[in-house]
Formats: C-alpha cells, structure tokens, sequence
C-alpha cells in the first residue's frame, strides 16, 4: 500500500510560500527517523481554509509579515510510512487524519486539557512550523486518528475543520435539547457547525449569510431555514442596522424573543462586526453566543443587552482533547455528510489553480467553490 509513496530518505518536494501569492515546489530533504512516539505519513489530500488564504494573500502570519519562506497546508491526511518504536495502535499503510497542533504536553494549560491553548503550541503552517502541503510529514502519533474504511482520504481531510465546528457545538456552546440555532457565515465552517448542531438534535438551524448562492447550498445541506442579510441604508450606522437586521430575521422566520421559537444559540463564523451585534439582539434572554470567526481586534458589541439579557458570550478556538474522534465518529456513523462540500479537486502540482479557486469563489467550470481541495 506505500510502495508508490515517499520514504525516509528520499527527497521530498513541497509547496512553499515566497511571498505574496507567490508559491514555489521546493525540493527538500525528507524528515529524520520517528522517534518513539512518532510517525512519518504521507500526506494524500489537503483542504484549503481561510487561515490558508489569509497567509497566502498576505504573507502575514497573525499581525507580522512572515519573515522566511514555509509550507503552508493544515487541514491533511494521509498514509503512515514509519512508526516509531513505541507507538501502539497504528502501523505503516494505516489511514490517518492529522490533528495539525503540538502542545508542550508539561504546562497547565496542557495538563487540563486546553492544550489548544498551550503556550508553546506549534500548529501547521503557523507558529514557525512548516505545513502540510509535501511529501512526508513527521508528527505525534497520538495527534494521528486512524480512518475507518468507511471514511475516504478526502474526507479525513476534512476532519480539521469538522473538529472547529465540534468543539464549537459541544464543548463551547454547550447545545441544548431542541435548540434554535443561528449561524452566521456559510462558508465551510459555517456549514459544518450547522451540520455538526443538526446532528445533535437541534430543532432549527438557520442559516444568515449575504451570498443567496451559498444559502441555497446551506438550505439542501443541512439548514431548515435561510436569510440573505438586511442592505445597509445610506448613512445607517452598523448599531442601528444591526438591530433593525435582527428585527428583520425575527419577522421572516417566526423568530419570538420568548418560549419555543426564540432563539437558543448563535454562532457568528462570519467575522463580521455587524453579525455579532445582530446576533447578539436575536438571542433570547440567558442565551449563548459563540465567536468563531476570527475578525477585528476590537468591535463595538451591545453590553446592555448583554447584562440585561445575561447573555452568555463565549470565544471559539480550534479544539482540543477528544474533538477529532468525535467528529470522526459523526461522519462515519452517517449523521454528517462531508461529499457535498468538496466542491473542486485539484492534483497535488496544481496547487496554485487551488489557491486561486479558493480566492475567486469559483472554479474554471464556474461552479461556487465551498471546499477546494488538493491530492
């Protein structure tokens, strides 16, 4: 099964970042050995995300220009091809997801099981480690979730980001029984979280984006209910519309500030300032908010409402301690589908036609792209 992949000791090639949507095959020395508890696996397929396209149209990594050239790619799979000496429980040929993030495993952060907040974490493609998009990569083999047969590479793949909108789900928002739910964003993490809350039980997801191309997807995916966001008037500020924008979802969709309509959760993967504000007037009183998107540093958020309703306001980052067999467990016992989203594939020397789709939103056949992915 790993005789037509790389080795140790072979060269590798990988997808560099020069600088600005300028990427380069670079041919490099493979890793060293596995130590113990380590594995090399070859990566087979990678999603594209936000993080990716972020990094690729501004060679900034967080608030600073990246200061030399590295591999991008965070969301993979791939097929073990060494083990080290003491790792149990996966062997050369196995198919894995990889979990993209180190913590140090010693500090207290780590020790409680938060180590998504470790502070020497060290994330593909970020925090100074090389990415996913080459030949072979070496990682923990407990960061390693071995695929069952019932899951394709491509959808192993797709675990990174499924494992965000799980932890976002579960552990973040804490889903209630017979939830309404409310999503802004309908790009792929959007799409999941509503997935992922759809799978659990909840009574209504709806779905708020600005593009009705990528509602009408959400709608025959998972969403029970859709809204193209409110135009801003000109000369409305972003407080005013925001409460107007939450009236206006109210009166489409039946939405009541009370009892069996009113709205439970809302989780904003949109980033945008006004869709916090907005979602934060739809909940209803000792409702809970949670920020996925990764926006502006600061924003203007309605602090009476918040105290007044007691509101529950929580951040999202990435995910930790059990989210991937979870989400693994999710697809392979059919309660998420993840086909649908992968919209366009690309071969691994392609990679630039990947980035580019991924940027434009469409593909050279002028399909919407949710999800480009690169083999």
């Amino acid at each position: 099964m790993t005789h037509n992949l790389p080795q140790l000791g072979d060269d590798i090639l990988s997808w560099k970042l020069m600088d600005i949507e300028h990427l380069e095959v670079e041919k490099r020395k493979g890793p060293s050995r596995p130590g113990p508890y380590e594995v090399v696996v070859a990566p087979q397929w990678n999603g594209l995300c936000g993080s990716d396209m972020h990094i690729y149209l501004t060679a900034l990594l967080g608030e600073e220009k990246m200061k030399e050239p590295f591999v991008l790619g965070h969301e993979a799979s791939g097929i073990v091809v060494q083990v080290g000496e003491e790792v149990r429980g996966l062997k050369v040929g196995d198919r894995v997801a990889l979990e993209p993030g180190e913590g140090c495993g010693r500090c207290g952060d780590c020790k409680k099981g938060a180590y998504n907040h470790c502070d020497s974490m060290r994330f593909a493609a970020a925090d100074g480690l090389d990415g996913t998009l080459q030949g072979l990569y070496k990682l923990p083999a407990d960061l390693c979730y071995k695929l069952p047969e019932i899951l394709s590479l491509e959808e192993g793949a797709l675990t990174e980001p499924l494992a965000v909108a799980v932890n976002a789900i579960i552990n973040i928002a804490n889903l209630p029984h017979s939830a309404n739910v409310v999503v802004f964003g309908a790009g792929p993490v959007g799409l999941l979280t509503m997935s992922v809350a759809k799978a659990l039980g909840a009574r209504r997801v709806i779905a708020i984006d600005v593009q009705q191309q990528r509602l009408d997807f959400a709608k025959s995916y998972v969403a029970s209910d859709v809204f193209v966001a409110s135009i801003m008037e000109k000369g409305e500020s972003k407080e005013v519309y925001s409460q107007r924008h939450a009236e206006d979802i109210k009166r489409s969709l039946g939405i009541t500030d009370r009892g069996i309509e009113s709205i439970d959760v809302v989780i904003d993967c949109s980033a945008a300032e006004v869709c916090m504000q907005t979602g934060m007037w739809l909940l209803r009183r000792k409702g809970t908010y949670v920020q996925v998107g990764c926006g502006p540093l600061y924003v203007n958020l309605p602090m009476r409402i918040i105290a007044d309703r007691e509101l529950t306001v929580k951040g999202c980052f990435r995910y930790g301690p059990g989210v991937y067999p979870m989400a693994i467990d999710l697809v392979s016992r059919g309660l998420i589908d993840l086909k649908p989203l992968i919209t366009h594939k690309y071969d691994w020397r392609d990679a630039v036609s990947a980035f580019k789709t991924t940027k434009a939103g469409t593909g050279e056949d002028e399909k919407m792209a949710i999800k480009v992915m690169s083999k």
